[in-house]
């Protein structure tokens, strides 16, 4: 926990840091921005790992049948199973947990990211960061408490309604490359953003707008490779 809280007060630092840089836009302008920018550079620091799991993917994908053809002759003896999927990912040089290590190498810094815009306090003072305003908004703010105080129609809930419709927008986008009930998996972001306050709301529209390019990206280069 210790090791947690001392990296989203760095990170409160370089939102901070940022959103002063760019104080022209006003306050609350300013964090969104900063937000935004912080979002991109820790998500281009993550690109490599990012390649390594879409390659980690995509080698487990082109192994499937191969999997499944060892599965249909050997699944009622797990042992000759396990030894033949060990023997067949050794000879292509293939971990069967390809793309999983490097997506989970991602999670502490997302958690970090996630964290810092759901605390009202940071480092023992309050986070500050939540207590500007977007076009009238307090970035502290969800959607579930504007509807409950001021109506669904309120001007501070249109903006909420805003950010909901370009997360759907992202979730259309990346569920046209999934399949089956995956397709619906990324429009859960629409519906988490009702809860978390305005300025999660846009780490998540930056993070999954970031997502969807860089996949799109990744599979075009692969697929080229």
């Amino acid at each position: 926990m210790f090791v947690l809280d001392t990296a989203v007060a760095l990170a409160h630092d370089l939102v901070t840091a940022i959103a002063d840089t760019l104080g022209f836009l006003g306050g609350g302008p300013s964090v969104a921005a900063a937000i935004v920018v912080v979002t991109v550079l820790v998500r281009g620091l993550l690109v490599p790992l990012a390649v390594a799991q879409a390659q980690g993917e995509r080698a487990r994908v082109r192994l499937l049948p191969k999997v499944r053809a060892l599965r249909d002759r050997h699944g009622r003896d797990p042992v000759r199973l396990r030894r033949e999927l060990q023997a067949l990912y050794a000879a292509e040089g293939v971990s069967p947990f390809a793309g999983i290590g490097p997506a989970l190498a991602q999670l502490p810094v997302l958690a970090v990211m996630y964290r810092l815009f759901v605390s009202a306090t940071v480092n023992g003072h309050q986070n500050l960061l939540l207590a500007h305003t977007l076009l009238g908004t307090p970035l502290g703010q969800n959607w579930i408490g504007v509807v409950g105080g001021a109506g669904i129609f309120a001007p501070q809930s249109l903006l909420f309604l805003g950010l909901f419709a370009l997360l759907a927008a992202v979730a259309w986008w990346t569920s046209r490359h999934a399949e089956g009930p995956l397709r619906l998996l990324p429009f859960g972001t629409v519906a988490t953003a009702a809860f978390l306050p305005l300025a999660a709301g846009v780490y998540l529209l930056a993070s999954t707008a970031w997502t969807a390019a860089e996949r799109a990206v990744l599979r075009r280069r692969i697929a080229m490779a």
